[in-house]
């Protein structure tokens, strides 16, 4: 077994551990896919970093809960309103008045940008989207998620959170508003895009 392979195991072994032994003997939300993802990025020594606005940190704070992510977790740019997307990331302020900042090519722009700052990193991964209150109709639930890799094609997933209750198994968790349930839904979804570009297959829309 290789070193990250056998990180892998101790990590998550730790991680179960955990949970069973500590004050907290209950299930955290996106346990099961933030294993596989971290296992996977500790397997393949990917550093990944982020750049997220409509989730505000949700994704780097669920991934930072796996014991010795540190390994190739890089961290990431909160980036939440337009001014900081253009002051972090380079992003042109045109492109945030034309498509917009919820939109395809900001989306690639916030993932190309942010792996470009962080020379360390093999990955660049962003979120953009409007999870509401008061959202425009076309718009309301909409994300879009960036993925770089160096050297390799970048891609952009667009997805339609669901408006009312989730279908995700995240609605077990009771004391959630519509927003803070799909902001733990933008979550689920790029752990699941991660998750199948680790796993060497296609991303999934």
């Amino acid at each position: 077994m290789g070193i990250a392979g056998g990180m892998s195991c101790r990590f998550g072994d730790i991680f179960r551990m955990g949970f069973l032994c500590g004050e907290k003997n209950m299930e955290q939300p996106l346990e099961q896919p933030l294993q596989e993802l971290a296992n996977l990025l500790i397997q393949s020594a990917s550093k990944i970093v982020f750049a997220e606005s409509c989730t505000g940190g949700l994704i780097s704070a669920t991934l930072a809960r796996f014991p010795g992510i540190s390994f190739v977790h890089c961290g990431s740019a909160v980036v939440y309103r337009l001014d900081t997307k253009i002051q972090w990331l380079g992003i042109p302020a045109k492109m945030l008045i034309d498509p917009g900042p919820v939109s395809e090519a900001v989306a690639l722009a916030m993932a190309e940008g942010v792996l470009r700052r962080t020379p360390e990193a093999a990955i660049g991964v962003s979120i953009t989207g409007h999870l509401g209150p008061d959202a425009p109709p076309e718009l309301d639930g909409q994300i879009f998620v960036g993925i770089a890799s160096r050297g390799k094609t970048c891609h952009v997933v667009g997805h339609r959170l669901p408006t009312g209750a989730s279908t995700t198994a995240l609605t077990v968790y009771s004391g959630l508003t519509e927003r803070e349930q799909r902001q733990w839904g933008a979550v689920e979804f790029v752990f699941q895009q991660l998750i199948a570009l680790l796993r060497g297959g296609t991303i999934a829309h």
